[in-house]
């Protein structure tokens, strides 16, 4: 019968083509639809290849598909494929006998060859009515296991690689696994198996395929997971997720947000002429300028005005240069899309030996082209790092001597936690720095970040890398804009990496940056004034751009000046990097141009920004500080307390938790002088976006650890065992009274349009919005296991019919303070040589508050 035959579809269109990085369907092969009611049903499958694609009834796109039933065709939505590939091709039939249609013969039938044969319609109808009924079973049965059934956008994605853990007694010296042995396994399992390698940075775990199993699919192969889970050389066997990572940069110019600044703003912030200066009074301090085309627009190596930008308002770099420092024998990893080595600016620099592809596991990690040169990321942040100097090509890069390696790791439509951990541990003695430009979804409405064997990587790497002073992780601290706070990703936020945010040359914040408290510096990406005024950089074909943007350009500028410091003082260990960088950086007229967020002093004297961190990295200043510095000691995790008593606040009241601390006194774990501070949280919100937290430290600095996410409608997911990041304490003394604040930042009128935004997740699908949704969030928040008893309040009309006002609640489960920093003062064995430094700020604090001085005090809000 048409239904429960499977009917072989050949596709229409005139040429195969990738949109989107979509599967293209050929006119050559044969596609098999399991046919229910006329519709394909969540699956299709080609005979070379299985392509597994979601269909989604209640979405309509441009693309058709059309299956013959008997004398009848049914006309449907186009199969979609998971994530966010998109088959861009139709198909049709006709009901000739023949198999010839007018769409190139395109053809449904039980045999591949010719139409099905009508049935009479008893049987037909009979059939149909059975197989609706299986699949609204399987499809039941899919809810049960799978998150997201039948094409819900979000669905849990699977890959053919599996990460398998070994037990054997066939090991080296080092106490590794042999590889042999894991060859073994595959072969064992049979059945298209085969072992890639072993996961860079372990002794036991290594990486299989199965190139039987499509490379993406919507559900697990529990199969083969059982499979090679029955081999007594196996401990254990997880098939890999796919997930969804995009690159940060092509951010566009918006003149609106740039050019029709009123005069006072101007005058008050920028307070110089507007046009270029020459600064001719640097040029025999700092020697020779490069004479590279592109050398004068790179405004962020030396600001001398041009289009519109401040007085030297840049990196310092030539205060760097000066020194003799330029980067020699240090290698940044560009993390990316790959890097063409063979541009003229950048091929005396590259490292082949600490290159790889992850992509397509070789070592060659060249970009694909594409048409619309979409793979150039890699490429432009190469160049910022390590563009050769005096070559007569492109510009310069910030350490122009210093070698960079290409992992290319970001081509695919989808990522794993294997391709993620294999990049961030590979080659960890021969890369210094990894830079990446890159992470979660900036929509303002995803939390997420790394999955358990990167984050392993990470630890490994700092504690590890480089023969133990610890590789440096610089991250974009993302393009969300004000929809978003960095705090929500699980990468810039950690106290592992380094964020980096960014600046525009006349010193304002980016259209895009956003803001959080793991912020540690900035650097800098677009011209205010002019489109064309961004980074200038290498590009693919040989060619340059002044166009690349996004904090995507601010993370490489950073890792160029780490490379710096790095030739200045090869000791220098991860933790030095980022003291380096708190008492180096300079606020040198940075400013938020909407005032949200001012400037203001920590306990200890540090001047941060919610937006900037301690400010503009200073490249001269860092150098110079990096010849002189002394290690420091070493660093203690102590877990300051916790409230695990459930706590309910509501828009219309906050709560407010309080939490006292010895900082683990009298313990080996004992906390004096603060790094990073951590609040790990576990709450859940009717509306998860309008949530804010703010950390207030003994010593009176009070830190923003999450802001408003307007785009955030999630009301089920919340935030488990999130840790909230905070640098904004760095250097203080950790005892004594903290407090956390939750409330909602709650906008008193909604428009029904607005309301009708995405429900029920991390990543939503878009639902209508009603007035009784926060109702229903309460309901649900008790349904999924709270069992609390939550008020029902329901929104009140304001005499408007179109507007509304929403009384959300939310559950603060659990609240975990954790300390990290140093037992002894960090910076007792450095000489002060500025008095005005902020090294000698800190270090008379710390005279002047010792360690066991009870300090308490009030901070002006930097909120």
């Amino acid at each position: 019968t048409p239904v429960a035959a499977t009917a072989a579809v050949s596709a229409t269109s005139h040429s195969p083509r990738r949109t989107n990085n979509a599967i293209p369907f050929s006119s050559h092969r044969r596609y098999s639809v399991p046919a229910v009611g006329g519709s394909p049903v969540c699956r299709a499958t080609a005979v070379d290849q299985e392509v597994i694609l979601l269909y989604t009834r209640a979405r309509s796109h441009s693309h058709t598909l059309t299956v013959a039933t008997g004398t009848s065709t049914a006309r449907g939505v186009v199969c979609r494929p998971t994530g966010d590939q998109i088959a861009t091709t139709t198909m049709t039939g006709s009901d000739d006998n023949n198999g010839d249609s007018d769409n190139a013969g395109a053809g449904v039938g039980d045999d591949g060859d010719g139409w099905v044969r009508r049935r009479d319609q008893f049987s037909s109808a009979l059939v149909l009515l059975i197989s609706a009924a299986l699949t609204l079973l399987w499809c039941a049965l899919f809810v049960a296991l799978e998150p997201h059934p039948c094409g819900v956008a979000g669905a849990q994605l699977y890959t053919n690689t599996f990460s398998v853990r070994l037990h054997s007694d066939v090991r080296d010296g080092a106490g590794h696994v042999d590889e042999e042995v894991a060859h073994r396994v595959a072969k064992r399992a049979g059945s298209g198996f085969e072992n890639v390698g072993k996961i860079r940075g372990t002794k036991d775990e290594f990486q299989f395929v199965h190139h039987g199993l499509p490379k993406i699919r919507g559900r697990r192969s529990l199969p083969s997971v059982l499979l090679l889970k029955k081999d007594p050389s196996v401990k254990s066997v997880h098939q890999q997720p796919g997930f969804k990572r995009v690159k940060r940069g092509y951010k566009p110019f918006i003149p609106s947000l740039y050019l029709n600044r009123d005069e006072y703003m101007a005058n008050q912030y920028r307070g110089y002429p507007g046009k270029p200066i020459e600064i001719d009074d640097d040029l025999d301090r700092y020697g020779k300028l490069p004479m590279d085309p592109l050398f004068k627009e790179q405004w962020y190596l030396r600001n001398t005005g041009q289009n519109g930008g401040k007085p030297k308002l840049d990196l310092n770099v030539r205060a760097a240069w000066a020194q003799g420092v330029s980067g020699k024998n240090v290698t940044t990893a560009i993390m990316d899309d790959g890097v063409d080595y063979t541009h003229e600016d950048l091929k005396y620099n590259y490292n082949a030996r600490a290159s790889y592809d992850f992509s397509s596991n070789d070592p060659y990690p060249y970009p694909r082209y594409t048409d619309d040169w979409f793979n150039s990321h890699g490429t432009r942040c190469a160049g910022e790092v390590a563009a050769a100097r005096d070559n007569g090509v492109c510009g310069t890069g910030v350490a122009f001597d210093s070698k960079i390696a290409g992992i290319r790791m970001l081509d695919q439509p989808y990522m794993t936690d294997l391709i993620e951990a294999n990049s961030m541990g590979h080659e960890p003695d021969l890369i210094d720095i990894y830079s990446a430009s890159w992470g979660p979804t900036d929509d303002g409405r995803t939390v997420d970040g790394p999955r358990n064997a990167t984050m392993r990587a990470i630890v490994r790497g700092v504690n590890e890398g480089r023969r133990g002073k610890g590789n440096i992780y610089v991250w974009a601290s993302g393009d969300g804009g004000e929809a978003d706070d960095c705090n929500c990703d699980g990468y810039a936020a950690s106290m592992w990496t380094i964020s980096i945010n960014s600046a525009i040359n006349d010193g304002q914040n980016a259209h895009y940056d956003e803001s959080c408290s793991s912020t540690l510096a900035s650097t800098f990406s677009n011209g205010a004034k002019d489109p064309n005024t961004g980074v200038a950089t290498t590009d693919l074909y040989g060619k340059c751009t002044k166009s690349h943007s996004g904090t995507s350009a601010a993370a490489p500028e950073a890792a160029g000046v780490f490379a710096l410091a790095l030739e200045a003082n090869p000791d220098l260990t991860w933790r030095d990097i980022q003291h380096l960088t708190v008492l180096t950086s300079k606020r040198n007229s940075l400013f938020d141009a909407k005032r949200r967020f001012q400037w203001t002093m920590n306990g200890v004297g540090l001047e941060f920004n919610h937006l900037f961190g301690f400010g503009v990295l200073d490249a001269g200043g860092m150098v110079s500080l990096a010849r002189q510095w002394h290690t420091v000691p070493a660093r203690y995790h102590c877990q300051g307390g916790s409230h695990t008593k459930i706590r309910k606040f509501t828009s219309k009241s906050g709560i407010i938790l309080k939490l006292n601390t010895d900082a683990c006194r009298g313990t080996d774990t004992h906390v004096k002088y603060l790094e990073h501070v951590q609040a790990v949280i576990t709450l859940n919100s009717t509306r998860r976006g309008d949530v804010e937290l703010f950390l207030t430290s003994p010593m009176g600095t009070r830190s923003m650890i999450l802001s408003r996410r307007p785009n955030d409608d999630d009301r089920r997911d919340g935030f488990t065992k999130w840790p909230f990041m905070t640098t904004h304490t760095w250097g203080e003394y950790p005892w004594g009274e903290w407090i956390l604040e939750a409330k909602f930042n709650t906008p008193n009128q909604f428009s029904r349009e607005s309301a009708a935004n995405n429900i029920g997740g991390t990543h939503q699908n878009s639902r209508q919005g009603s007035k009784t949704d926060s109702t229903m969030a309460v309901r649900d928040l008790e349904e999924n296991g709270d069992k609390l008893s939550a008020d029902r309040d329901t929104a009140e009309e304001d005499g408007d019919e179109n507007d509304y006002e929403t009384v959300h609640t939310g559950f603060l489960k659990e609240w975990t303070l954790m300390l990290h920093g140093t037992r002894e003062p960090p910076y007792s064995q450095l000489s002060v040589r500025d008095p005005h430094s902020k090294l000698a700020i800190v270090k008379k604090a710390h005279t002047i508050a010792g360690p066991d001085t009870t300090v308490s005090s009030q901070k002006q809000s930097a909120y």
